[in-house]
């Protein structure tokens, strides 16, 4: 297979944003790529909870998704949309960051939404607690297609690696990481992470991303780290888009998943053990 990962630098404005996402998608078909995928929040980039409240749809209403669906069946291809920040009928208002794995047709094959909320402290100036905007799921998701299986996850989920291992343990072959990295841990533990889950499960990584300085005016302005990876189950890099806008195209062979595992075949034989007392 061949797939193809958007590098994006998105706005406040969920219209603006789709115009590129969608010329980048419609690039990607035309190049050969059979599976697309964009990064997190594909539609918005704010830091202003006001905003969001705003220019944010519920999932049925979302603007983003609606034309993004229509594209993959146009297009006839696989498209995961990294995340979608949309609104929720949760009393507390929060919204929800939630991944979409779209089939051919046009269908909504899987959806996930994010798990771990980054609630971290990087710096003295840059600071998020995503759990006051957002709130987190409950539930891994894990998706067949003609190409192998899914494991969807986003983001700062990247740092609990027993999720990756239930992923691949569900049958994973490819684990999506559509993520917004801050510049700082970016340069610290991105590529590391990336390729240490690849290592750890035997399955390609594939990780599109946010990248540059997202321009706000109603809120902080956000910078994001790029570098969107595609990483091989032996743990080898085989696609690093830099820090620009556009994408990426790498080929996919699944035999490597379980060349992988043969070689190192620790998802099946962990030991049993108790913790120390």
């Amino acid at each position: 297979m061949k797939a193809a990962l958007l590098q994006l630098c998105s706005g406040e404005d969920p219209k603006e944003n789709l115009v590129l996402t969608k010329e980048l998608v419609a690039k990607a078909a035309s190049d050969g790529a059979q599976v697309v995928l964009t990064p997190e929040v594909t539609n918005c980039v704010s830091t202003s909870r006001k905003h969001q409240a705003e220019v944010l749809e519920l999932e049925g209403e979302d603007l983003t998704l609606k034309s993004l669906r229509m594209q993959a069946e146009e297009l006839g291809i696989w498209l995961l949309i990294g995340s979608l920040a949309l609104k929720t009928d949760d009393a507390d208002g929060r919204f929800a960051n939630r991944s979409f794995l779209v089939t051919p047709s046009g269908e909504i094959a899987c959806r996930y939404d994010k798990i771990h909320m980054f609630d971290v402290q990087v710096s003295k100036e840059e600071s998020y607690q995503e759990s006051k905007g957002y709130r987190p799921g409950k539930e891994g998701a894990v998706c067949s297609t003609p190409f192998g299986t899914f494991g969807m996850t986003i983001c700062y989920d990247l740092r609990f690696p027993d999720l990756y291992r239930k992923l691949a343990q569900a049958g994973a072959d490819f684990l999506t990481i559509p993520s917004a990295f801050s510049p700082v841990t970016g340069y610290a533990h991105w590529e590391t992470l990336l390729r240490a889950r690849a290592i750890e499960t035997g399955c390609y990584v594939l990780a599109p991303a946010q990248t540059g300085h997202h321009a706000s005016t109603t809120g902080h302005p956000r910078q994001t780290f790029g570098h969107t990876m595609a990483i091989g189950p032996w743990g080898d890099v085989l696609a690093d888009a830099g820090t620009d806008v556009g994408m990426v195209l790498v080929e996919i062979d699944q035999a490597a998943v379980s060349k992988a595992r043969s070689r190192i075949p620790s998802l099946g034989c962990a030991s049993r053990f108790t913790g120390p007392k």
